[in-house]
Formats: C-alpha cells, sequence, structure tokens
C-alpha cells in the first residue's frame, strides 16, 4: 500500500481541520422539479441533465430509450473507443463474453438492451458494450459516498448520495433515466450514461445505491456491475441487495453504499471472490471513498487514490459537525466542500478526474436530487421516482 498523506480517522472520532464557522457556504439554487413522464428526450433546463422517460415492457423501455438518447449514445461510444484506443467493433466483440453472464443473471436487462439498439439504430455488439464500459475500459472513478439515517439527520429520515467523480467528457453524455416497467419490477430514477441501463440511483421502495471504484483486483470472469446495480434497483430492501451482492460473483472491485425507504443502510466491499459488509463505527451512518476499509481487504490496497484517506477523514469530520442536524440542503453543501483542492469532496482536476455530478437520495419521500457539474457551481433539480 501507497502511503497516503494523510491518516483515515473513523467517523466521530476524526478532530474538524476547520472550524464550521471558516468553512465557505455555498448556496445551491432552488430546486426545480422534473416533468413527470416526458414522451421525447427532455431537456428540463440548459445547465441539467436531460431526461429519459420509458415505461413498457424491457424490450420496449430499451427502444424508448434509444430513439431518445441516439445522438448521446453515440457519443458515449466514441468516448469509450477513444479511452479503449480500440474500434467499436473489436470492443463490441470483447462485450460478447459477458453476453451469457448478463443473460442469466437477469433475462429483462438483455431484452432492454436488444430494445435499446434497435432504437438507438445501432448493432447489438455496440448496445451491450454500453453495459460493460467499466471492464472495457479501466477509466478511474473517484466518488466520496455516504448513507445516514436516525440520529445523523434532522427528522431520523434516511438521506444518502454521493458526488460522481470521473473524466469530464463524461458529463456531456450524462442522463437522468426514469424507468416505469409493466412486469412488476419497481419504478426506479437513476442518473446514468445514454445507453448504460443501470447506475446510481432509487427505486419505489426507497432502495437507493450509491458507489466507490476499489483497486487492486485483476479482472476475472464474472458479472459486470451495471446490470448488478440495476438490479439494486429492483430489491425491495437493503437486504435484499447485501443477498444479491454476495450471490453473484463480480468480475472486479467496488464498494457500495446502500439505503432504503424504512431506514436501513449497508455499505459492501465486493472483490471477485467476497462481498463482505463494513459497517463502520456507528450505526447510523456509513461513508466510504476510494480505499478498503474491511480488515480482511486491506491487504489489497494499492494506494490507486492518494487522496482518499484525506477525503474521507474531512467527510466524517464535516458529518460529525453537523450530527443530529443533517438534510437535503446541508448535504448539498458539504458536497461541495473544497479543502484539499484539487482533491476535495468537490473534484476539481487531481488525477484528470473531476466532480461532475452529485446525487442525494431522500428514500422515504422517493425524491433523487441530482446536480450537474461540480458541487460549488452545479444546479441542483429534484426527480419523483
Amino acid at each position: 500500500m501507497h502511503a497516503s498523506p494523510c491518516t483515515t480517522l473513523g467517523l466521530l472520532s476524526a478532530a474538524g481541520r476547520e472550524p464550521a464557522a471558516r468553512r465557505p457556504t455555498i448556496q445551491a439554487d432552488p430546486p426545480m422539479h422534473a416533468s413527470d413522464g416526458p414522451k421525447t428526450l427532455a431537456l428540463v433546463a440548459p445547465d441539467a441533465f436531460p431526461v429519459i422517460d420509458v415505461a413498457g415492457t424491457a424490450r420496449g423501455m430499451g427502444r424508448a430509450h434509444g430513439e431518445q438518447a441516439r445522438p448521446l449514445i453515440a457519443r458515449y461510444l466514441e468516448t469509450i473507443e477513444a479511452l479503449a484506443k480500440l474500434g467499436r467493433d473489436a470492443l463490441g466483440r470483447k462485450a460478447r463474453w459477458f453476453l451469457p453472464l448478463i443473460e442469466r443473471f437477469s433475462p429483462a436487462y438483455m431484452e432492454e438492451v436488444r430494445g435499446l439498439a434497435e432504437g438507438a439504430a445501432i448493432a447489438f455488439d455496440h448496445a451491450l458494450l454500453c453495459q460493460v464500459r467499466l471492464e472495457a475500459v479501466r477509466v478511474t472513478e473517484g466518488c466520496s459516498a455516504f448513507a445516514l439515517t436516525g440520529t445523523a439527520t434532522a427528522d431520523a429520515a434516511p438521506l444518502a448520495g454521493q458526488n460522481q467523480d470521473l473524466e469530464p467528457d463524461f458529463e456531456s453524455f450524462g442522463v437522468v433515466l426514469r424507468v416505469r416497467p409493466a412486469d412488476g419490477r419497481p419504478r426506479a430514477v437513476m442518473f446514468t450514461f445514454a445507453g448504460q441501463l443501470g447506475y446510481a440511483g432509487m427505486n419505489e421502495h426507497g432502495v437507493a445505491n450509491f458507489a466507490n471504484a476499489l483497486f487492486g483486483q485483476q479482472w476475472r470472469p464474472g458479472l459486470p456491475f451495471y446490470p448488478l446495480r440495476r438490479a439494486f434497483l429492483e430489491q425491495r430492501s437493503v437486504a435484499e441487495c447485501l443477498e444479491l451482492a454476495q450471490t453473484h460473483r463480480a468480475c472486479s472491485a467496488a464498494n457500495f453504499v446502500l439505503c432504503d425507504g424504512t431506514g436501513a443502510l449497508a455499505d459492501v466491499e465486493i472483490r471477485h471472490d467476497e462481498a463482505v459488509e463494513y459497517r463502520g463505527p456507528v450505526a447510523d451512518a456509513r461513508l466510504h471513498t476510494n480505499h478498503y476499509l474491511v480488515d480482511s481487504f486491506r491487504q489489497f490496497e494499492t494506494g490507486e487514490y492518494p487522496d482518499s484517506a484525506c477525503r474521507l477523514d474531512r467527510f466524517a469530520a464535516l458529518v460529525r459537525e453537523g450530527w443530529g442536524r443533517w438534510s437535503v440542503d446541508g448535504l448539498k453543501r458539504l458536497l461541495a466542500d473544497h479543502e484539499g483542492d484539487p482533491a476535495g469532496i468537490c473534484r476539481h482536476g487531481a488525477g484528470g478526474t473531476h466532480s461532475i455530478a452529485g446525487y442525494v437520495a431522500e428514500p422515504a419521500r422517493g425524491i433523487l436530487h441530482v446536480r450537474r457539474g461540480h458541487g460549488c457551481r452545479g444546479r441542483w433539480m429534484e426527480y419523483s421516482v
């Protein structure tokens, strides 16, 4: 493990580095409500992500997604090609390796991929490639994620979310995807990229998932993470999500912060061979950045993100300062924090990545707040499930 410039401190045990009165306060714009049920790609505001709204059968939802987002899907595929330094046909052939694994895991997901190809007028292999981008291109993803409930929040209701740290080009094809399946699966709303069917979001039961990249794991045969993340949004509880994570072997490493509408929350670190729940130092909070916190996994730490421990320390200190008072607006301001700039919670270019989006979920109310761009400048919008 590479030496970190600071030492990770447990929540409620780290001294704050800066008094609350000295922290800059970023006032977010008042939230706007996204339209319920647009039939075409909706631009709810010029500085917000476009909305894709689909309903019906799995194949029909995929087809509608492809039709609405055709230009953005093309841009996503171009970015994957550029990052991989390989054409989409060759990458698509490699993506085919995952087809039987995803098909067995979720036939409905694969039907949606087939519909996506039809609607976007692209080859099936290219639509499949959008579902395994992380496996095709090892893009470095940062991210600082959280879940709070009970004694941590102002009204004891759960709140969860993260900053999404990626290369800045990814912002240009980000979308908000709202799905209303006709086959009994839950309604859900998520932030994702055009053509990618699973990512960060929340369903009608308040089940939400947010993620952190982890490293020190060679790619091995297993399930890609994007179908797994969509499957999380088809569960009714955190317990069901944990069972899913522990049942299916993934092809790489990641961490997931989970919550649901009852106030249950969890954090699970996943490697190919095992998924282990990280319980944290207090019952009502889970915080995670980009290094292993589970004791049995620490041996695999590579220090890929040398600022990860610092971000976690800062996150923990801020959460402790506001303990018992956290609200949606307060968490939006927390996600704009710049200590450690350019590698702060609000990331501005460290390692080539930026906070291209942010999310705060209100599971008890069925509202997902999504921000486009940096925490300090982006506009927050709110979307009902």
